[in-house]
């Protein structure tokens, strides 16, 4: 800790960041928390917390969501009065729909009207500013004195990082940071408010689904938000095991390695339809999960189970609910719902199926099973394998063979996928194992989230030296491209590899539809939605803020050794690499 003393409510409000171990606070800068600015910089030294420069609010949400996802703690995003909440407030909606820890720490313009400067203080205070993000965080405050900053500050990490987590806001009143401490205010020992237990099991409960798992002929256990806990996953894969259970991972985190034989996540119809009991495990659309994708025309989505299979869920997903925003999904019936913390749960249920089944008969159609359950694992790598042939010269580069190549140029190096999915093609081609290893995808949808999420993905990795990769849709990167002068700055060394369809390619299905269905030219359908005329210089743009930059790339053949050189740069030179790829839409 600083030996400097605190003198002004800013340093009050830093040294609470401090003692709780904050690395990080992203920012645009803005006059409303001048106060809090100085004390980063003069108080603190610019050192736990570091000031991380970005040149939207967007992307300095976006860089705090990214970092607890592959540090599972939160950081700091400083937001400037109405104006920065309101840019950030995509981002918090990212977040909060991802269920991530993010501390947004605002100011305002002083709330005492007598304090105000004409015109520009007025329209940049708010009463209530925090009405703007309140239906998508977990909690705000704005404490009205310097003696109610430290507990607020307490309860806003406390709740941040309780599950289920989510962002919070905490607004300061300019005049509050640049208040004089008249008198010393006693900052309490964070561990005493920070330290708390994870949610668990009922006992009961526990030994119904193992009981259940250890009768079921053909049990399916389903994994979703799993991996957000890396404990878990070892869990996770020990309980598949004992079973010989097919496992299908949603990807909305990595909880299962992909390689694994009893990994049928690109099998999902198949077991699903064969399953008689399934075990979701912190599943956010259960009801989504549980079905076949959906047709666009009618909106409709066929169910996969069998009318007579069991379903449990071990979810905390029912406490985060909100009336705003129905990112709760559409319910589904289930014989058990167990609200506790999957990385609690899975390590009981381990000991609980293992006794019973040291109990029970039925070791040889255990094996059974399990044999059956890695042919399925087996065909469905072939089958992947054979879709890679076929499309390995398609020009456009198709995105198997993009995945395939940025999973080569890796290889050698510790790795950790921030963003970009590629139709599922990395985790069928990469070695998908270590947990952590991808942290998922935009849960909010929200555009301008690919950059800022991979950028705080370095910030967390600036210690273990993984190379942090961004698949990166240029529909997406369009919305945040100022992230690269935040990536070139700090030096944070993220391959990113732009996967350029030159189209908001989603709405042109959309488009599509509509049109057949009415009888319209299918040809209009890229009228609004291609991004072909102007068609962006990408590697220039990106040299322009001093990132290293290749492509375009459309000769497949040239793919690998460009991808090569970039990660060369990331992992020899320590600094950004961007290559775009022209790739097909599917």
């Amino acid at each position: 800790m600083t030996e400097r003393p605190m003198e002004y409510g800013s340093d009050l409000i830093v040294e609470l960041m401090r003692r709780c171990g904050v690395e990080y606070a992203a920012l645009n800068p803005g006059a409303t928390f001048r106060g809090i600015h100085d004390s980063l910089v003069n108080y603190a030294g610019n050192r736990n917390p570091e000031l991380v420069l970005c040149t939207h609010e967007e992307i300095a949400v976006a860089v705090a969501h990214g970092y607890a996802k592959a540090a599972h703690r939160p950081m700091v995003a400083l937001v400037h009065d109405v104006v920065g909440l309101q840019h950030a407030s995509m981002a918090i909606f990212n977040a909060w729909c991802d269920r991530e820890p993010v501390l947004v720490v605002g100011g305002t313009g002083p709330m005492d009207a007598a304090q105000r400067r004409p015109w520009i203080d007025w329209v940049h205070t708010a009463h209530l500013q925090a009405n703007l993000v309140r239906d998508y965080v977990k909690w705000d405050d704005q404490p009205a004195s310097l003696a109610a900053i430290p507990e607020s500050f307490l309860r806003a990490y406390r709740l941040a990082t309780q599950e289920p987590q989510g962002p919070v806001y905490l607004c300061y009143d300019a005049a509050l940071q640049e208040a004089r401490l008249e008198e010393p205010v006693r900052i309490p020992d964070p561990d005493r408010y920070l330290r708390s237990t994870r949610l668990a099991p009922e006992d009961g409960a526990v030994d119904q689904l193992a009981e259940w798992l250890a009768q079921a002929e053909f049990p399916v256990l389903l994994a979703d938000r799993v991996g957000r806990n890396p404990s878990a996953v070892p869990a996770l894969v020990e309980l598949a095991e004992l079973l010989g259970a097919a496992v299908v991972d949603t990807g909305r985190r990595h909880s299962f390695p992909a390689d694994h034989p009893l990994d049928c996540s690109d099998a999902k119809e198949e077991v699903l339809g064969r399953a008689d009991f399934v075990l979701a495990l912190e599943v956010y659309d259960l009801y989504g999960a549980l079905r076949a994708a959906v047709d666009r025309t009618t909106r409709q989505a066929r169910p996969l189970l069998r009318p007579d299979a069991r379903v449990a869920h071990v979810t905390v997903g029912d406490l985060h609910a909100r009336a705003w925003v129905h990112d709760v999904n559409q319910m589904q019936p289930t014989d058990l719902t167990v609200v506790a913390d999957t990385s609690v749960t899975l390590p009981i249920l381990v000991e609980r199926v293992r006794r019973r089944l040291g109990a029970t008969p039925g070791v040889s159609a255990r094996e059974d099973r399990r044999r059956f359950v890695q042919e399925v694992h087996r065909r469905a790598r072939e089958r992947a394998g054979r879709v890679l042939q076929e499309r390995w010269a398609d020009r456009p580069i198709s995105l198997a063979r993009l995945a395939y190549e940025v999973g080569q140029a890796i290889r050698e190096h510790p790795w950790q996928l921030a963003n970009g999915r590629l139709g599922g093609w990395p985790r069928r081609l990469w070695p998908f194992r270590e947990p952590d290893c991808f942290l998922g995808y935009n849960e909010g949808a929200g555009l301008g989230y690919g950059m800022g999420v991979s950028l705080g993905a370095c910030l967390a990795n600036r210690s273990t030296g993984r190379l942090v990769v961004n698949l990166q849709s240029e529909g997406d990167f369009l919305y945040t491209p100022g992230a690269l002068y935040t990536a070139s700055a700090h030096r944070l060394p993220v391959l990113v590899v732009l996967v350029n369809n030159r189209s908001y390619y989603n709405d042109e299905e959309h488009q599509e539809e509509v049109a057949r269905a009415r009888g319209r030219p299918v040809e209009n359908k890229g009228v609004g939605i291609r991004l072909d005329d102007p068609d962006v210089d990408y590697r220039r743009l990106a040299e322009s803020f001093g990132v290293y930059a290749e492509g375009r790339v459309e000769d497949p053949d040239q793919l690998a050794p460009a991808l090569q050189r970039a990660v060369r740069v990331c992992t020899e030179e320590r600094r950004p690499a961007l290559v775009e790829v022209l790739c097909a839409p599917r």
